[in-house]
């Protein structure tokens, strides 16, 4: 007779840490457990306090639940309940709160899914669909009104002091329950959308970029690396990389189904293809360009690591991020004469304006600029 083994354990805590209120997620070392807690949006890990941690809010706490249900016991002191109740910590006031989260209307997913909405997409509408209608506890979904929606803006701008971009998702999500899943008119619902801010991309320079790479001893990290900054990529695009979109005959990567169900071909560089290979032999990646743990996907958390420790390495002090390699990427093309309409097709975006901005930051821009200082004796 066989022995059930019993589900790992996962033990959540209310943790100060970074001068924040988070969720610590405790467990003995598991693969799969690891795998399964960098899927979750916004986590870090702690070797001071040697957990896993995220932000301590309700839509959290419920992406934790959800994330871990079919393969872990979680024992909690933000215990979940029956009917999805959740015992929650109060930032504010530091006592306990309860709430009854209410389940998505099962139409809101399978709209998403029909509509043919990307996974991420999907993971975000629901998730922020999912936080506005559980603000209101003493509210059903038919109850809540365009002042409601007001509220929970004022809530999202004023208390959680969340950007813009993350404003206008939740705005987005909400929308697509009123006007896709219920059919009804837009002007049915008229919010004010906030003012787009118009910042500039932060770029680096080919040096520091060159200094990255060469001084990423790992084969994977360095073509990862590569890869995101000769093609121009973004970090989802290269977890989504598969060894067929490599044509080195045509010197050649196709990404497909890219943002906005878009697919386009961008140039690969000898010395890029050249890293591959070597990659390649090494790793005998099977479907993914980028492997994690038994041949599935390169997760984007790993990326923004790698990405992170090899700016470490060449020195640099500043913030750096993925998307950086793709603005360098534009950045560098459009200073070394490459037209604006090249730049366009190579990064997938629909307008032209969203490549125009990086004119702002092309050191062309300031080429035959004489600063009226330099004539002044000081």
């Amino acid at each position: 007779m066989s022995m059930i083994m019993p589900l790992p354990l996962i033990t959540l805590k209310h943790i100060k840490h970074r001068s924040g209120d988070h969720i610590g997620i405790y467990f003995d070392y598991n693969e799969p457990l690891i795998r399964q807690a960098k899927k979750l949006e916004g986590i870090r890990w702690s070797t001071t306090k040697k957990c896993w941690y995220i932000r301590n809010n309700s839509r959290n706490l419920q992406g934790i639940f959800s994330a871990f249900k079919s393969i872990a016991r979680i024992d909690s002191e933000l215990n979940l309940k029956k009917n999805h109740q959740i015992e929650a910590v109060d930032n504010k006031s530091n006592y306990k709160r309860i709430s009854i989260l209410r389940n998505l209307p099962e139409q809101y997913r399978k709209s998403l899914t029909r509509m043919r909405y990307s996974e991420n997409t999907i993971k975000i509408y629901t998730s922020y669909f999912s936080e506005f209608i559980n603000h209101f506890p003493g509210l059903s979904i038919t109850e809540l009104t365009d002042e409601h929606i007001r509220t929970f803006q004022d809530y999202l701008v004023n208390t959680k002091k969340v950007s813009i971009s993350t404003q206008n998702q939740a705005i987005n999500a909400i929308k697509f329950y009123y006007e896709k899943v219920l059919g009804q008119e837009k002007k049915f619902y008229r919010i004010d959308r906030p003012r787009k801010e118009h910042k500039l991309p932060d770029i680096l320079s080919k040096e520091e970029i060159a200094n990255m790479i060469r001084l990423t001893k790992n084969i994977k990290h360095k073509c990862v690396l590569a890869v995101i900054y000769s093609c121009g990529l973004r970090r989802s695009e290269a977890i989504n990389l598969k060894i067929s979109d490599i044509n080195s005959k045509r010197m050649m990567i196709k990404r497909q189904g890219a943002k906005g169900k878009k697919d386009r071909y961008v140039q690969l560089a000898h010395s890029t293809l050249k890293l591959l290979r070597e990659y390649y032999k090494k790793e005998r990646s099977e479907v993914w360009v980028f492997e994690g743990v038994d041949k599935k996907q390169y997760s984007t958390t790993s990326i923004v690591n790698n990405v992170k420790n090899a700016a470490r390495k060449a020195g640099i002090t500043k913030r750096v991020y993925p998307h950086m390699l793709r603005h360098s990427f534009a950045t560098h093309n459009l200073e070394q004469g490459i037209g604006l309409r090249y730049i366009q097709e190579w990064l997938g975006h629909s307008s032209s304006k969203t490549t125009e901005r990086y004119t702002h930051v092309s050191k062309n821009s300031f080429k035959n600029f004489k600063n009226p200082i330099d004539d002044l004796n000081i």
